[in-house]
């Protein structure tokens, strides 16, 4: 039996490894919500919560400069699904590479596959957050306020 793909979404755009990688590390900028905790330090966990719809804590468990960072999410309570922790266990991996002289963003959500009752809703969200908001932040250094 083969492996549901996990939700993927790839940017590309003229600023350094350097840049991309703090914005990462800045998404209060970028992804609307509340958040409590540090986002940028090797092992610290935070949460973020929208509203009653969407809470989550993520632990940083890796941090590479100007590479790679990946959030393993502890917790969560996704409202709007029947398996309310459906994103717990699951990782967020931001990597950074260069392709024709451009700094390219791969955003994986790995775990997030399209059997969970969530993967429409959230790939959508995600979607906007890397191509339109991170994009805009990175770009132009303001994110977009997409909810």
């Amino acid at each position: 039996m083969s492996k549901e793909p996990d939700l993927t979404v790839s940017i590309l755009v003229d600023n350094s490894a350097e840049e991309v990688f703090k914005a990462i590390n800045n998404p209060r900028e970028w992804w609307q919500g509340e958040f409590m905790g540090n986002t940028d330090v090797l092992n610290e966990e935070f949460a973020y919560r929208v509203e009653d719809v969407h809470f989550s804590k993520q632990k940083v468990i890796t941090l590479v400069p100007n590479k790679k960072v990946v959030w393993l999410i502890t917790d969560s309570n996704l409202t709007f699904v029947d398996v309310k922790d459906e994103w717990t266990g699951t990782k967020i991996h931001f990597d950074i590479t260069t392709e024709n002289g451009k700094t390219k963003l791969t955003f994986t959500h790995e775990g997030l596959v399209p059997s969970f009752q969530c993967y429409a809703a959230c790939s959508g969200a995600w979607g906007g957050l890397i191509a339109k908001s991170l994009f805009s932040y990175i770009t132009t250094g303001k994110g977009v306020k997409l909810f």
